[in-house]
């Protein structure tokens, strides 16, 4: 972790002040305690992986499964979470036991942060500074994503993602690294690449309709096709 250190309760202190400076929707501090469950979490975090790193590591559990019940944002007291963290919104985020997150990192809610090894190694991904994961992400695995990177809403990350890139999609795939990176565009506008994919499959479909009503001769293929297309529609309305 590049994190460089400051006291137990200044960092604290610094998580409290997060919000302010990343969510234009507050006006007061009592909402942090009622509205921002991600800041919660965070600071029982933080306490819960003292404990941890003291030995106590049962009582850490048990501080973040009742910050879990709390919240409803699972962090395993063993994960390593940097300065200015931002957890925004946060209901259904998972943060694994080897997960990584760098200083200055924003996630939104339903991100997962998730191991595909039942191994005793590292199997959680690690975020570098200044990435922002956009909700419902799942990032999967010993994976690393770069600095200033940021994740699609619903994507699914299985491989590493460079600094600077953008990732979409399931599998999330990398777009143009350096057309990102010039634009800075926004977690909200990133670019849907399945969207346009199932676009282009509606418009060959209808092409091909076209071609087929110009030309009403029927094959025994497209008979079984048209059969299983009236099966898909009875299942979709069932």
């Amino acid at each position: 972790m590049e994190t460089k250190q400051i006291g137990f309760f200044s960092l604290i202190k610094e998580d409290f002040s997060v919000p302010f400076q990343k969510d234009p929707a507050i006006n007061s501090k009592i909402e942090l305690f009622f509205n921002y469950p991600g800041v919660v979490a965070i600071v029982h975090y933080r306490i819960a992986h003292k404990l941890h790193l003291l030995g106590f590591k049962v009582i850490a559990r048990i501080l973040m499964g009742f910050t879990q019940f709390l919240t409803n944002i699972d962090i395993h007291p063993a994960c390593k979470i940097g300065r200015r963290v931002f957890i925004d919104h946060g209901i259904g985020v998972v943060i694994g036991e080897t997960a990584e997150i760098g200083d200055n990192v924003t996630i939104y809610q339903g991100v997962s942060l998730g191991g595909v090894s039942l191994e005793k190694i590292k199997r959680h991904p690690t975020l570098k500074k200044g990435v922002v994961v956009g909700a419902g992400a799942k990032i999967l695995g010993n994976i690393t994503i770069g600095e200033n990177a940021k994740i699609g809403a619903n994507s699914v990350v299985v491989k590493n993602v460079p600094p600077d890139a953008t990732a979409v999609g399931i599998p999330a795939r990398v777009i143009d690294k350096e057309k990102s990176k010039e634009e800075n565009i926004p977690i909200q506008k990133l670019p849907d690449i399945d969207k346009e994919l199932f676009r282009y499959l509606i418009k060959k479909i209808s092409l091909i309709e076209q071609s087929i009503q110009a030309n009403p001769k029927t094959t025994e293929e497209e008979t079984e096709l048209q059969h299983l297309y009236e099966n898909y529609i009875r299942c979709i309305k069932n």
